[in-house]
Order: structure tokens, then C-alpha cells, then sequence
């Protein structure tokens, strides 16, 4: 379930200025009835400042008033809120960590990839192994400057990226190519 940015500020808010049950609050928060009741004797979340959730936009007035009327009604989070933290978590893949002693193991795992799914494009590659599109090339047209002593290895074998990865990648890449094929 979704819960709204900042929920102890969130909680102090409608305990403030709602007439929101503990329970409708502690559902909404995403905290326990007890933390709520706390929130409410001063004994948690001491200074913690409330924050308006109706001008950030996660729920309206009219739903906090649906709720005030109804005690067993429960708050719900607007469909903007919602499809705004579902866009926040796919933005906040970061790229991994590759250490300084596996980076030399990247044009072995392209030249791998380039000879045993070369169905694979050059983007799909470059994501997947964490590389410029530049050395790809480099790689396929044999004038990377280290190609007499390149090895094609496995990149999951180097740790370069997971074998899920790589069969995702790879079907998809094939699904592409059957596409256009059709058409």
C-alpha cells in the first residue's frame, strides 16, 4: 500500500486540524495506532512540524470530509500521489557500482555478448554492461585499442551484470527482431 511522503508530519497535521479517528489516521500514515496515540499526547514526534497533505497534493478535502463523517471509512491516496511516487521509483535507479578491478572485464563481456546474442543492440548493451556505445563499436568494428588481447567472457560470470538481466534482455531483443520481421 501507499503511504504519503513524511508520514509522522503527515499524522501531526490531521491530528491538528481533522477530526480523523487514531485508527483512520494510523491506516492512512502507515504507522501503528499506538504511535498515533503518542503523536497525540506529545510523547512522539516531538517538534516535528505537521505537513498540509492536502497542498501536496496526496489527498483532497473532500476525501478528508468523506472520512470525518463515516469512522469506518478509510483515507485514500489521490491518483496523482500515487502515479507520482510510482514514476519517483523507477527515476531512482541508480546505476550500479562497478570496482576499478572488473572495469577491464567490460570489452570481454561486450565482445561475449556481441558474438553470442548479437541480436542485442547497441543500447540494450550499453545499459546492460555500463558502457559507451562509442566502445561497442570500437569492439565490433575490431579497432578498440586492446582487441589482439580481448577474451569474450560471460559478463555474468564477471559480475557484470545478473543472468536475469541478460535473458531479459536478450528475449526482448529477439521479440524486436520477430517484430520486424512480421512487419
Amino acid at each position: 500500500m501507499n503511504y504519503p511522503l513524511m508520514p509522522k508530519a503527515t499524522a501531526v497535521w490531521l491530528l491538528e486540524n481533522t477530526g480523523l479517528t487514531f485508527d483512520q489516521i494510523a491506516d492512512f500514515c502507515g504507522l501503528h495506532v499506538l504511535e498515533v496515540h503518542g503523536i497525540a499526547d506529545g510523547e512522539v514526534a516531538k517538534g516535528i512540524r505537521g505537513v498540509n497533505p492536502i497542498t501536496h497534493g496526496q489527498i483532497t478535502s473532500d476525501e478528508i470530509s468523506r472520512c470525518e463523517e463515516d469512522s469506518s471509512a478509510r483515507l485514500k491516496l489521490s491518483a496523482s500521489a500515487v502515479k507520482l511516487m510510482k514514476e519517483q521509483e523507477v527515476n531512482n535507479k541508480k546505476g550500479k557500482y562497478i570496482p576499478v578491478a572488473r572495469r577491464q572485464d567490460k570489452p570481454n563481456a561486450i565482445a561475449w555478448i556481441l558474438k553470442n546474442c548479437p541480436e542485442i543492440t547497441d543500447a540494450q548493451i550499453s545499459k546492460l554492461i555500463g558502457t559507451t556505445k562509442n566502445t561497442i563499436n570500437l569492439i565490433r568494428n575490431k579497432t578498440h585499442w586492446n582487441y589482439s588481447n580481448l577474451r569474450a567472457k560471460d559478463p555474468v560470470l564477471l559480475g557484470l551484470c545478473t543472468q536475469a538481466d541478460l535473458n531479459y534482455v536478450s528475449e526482448l531483443a529477439k521479440q524486436k527482431l520477430e517484430a520486424k520481421k512480421d512487419n
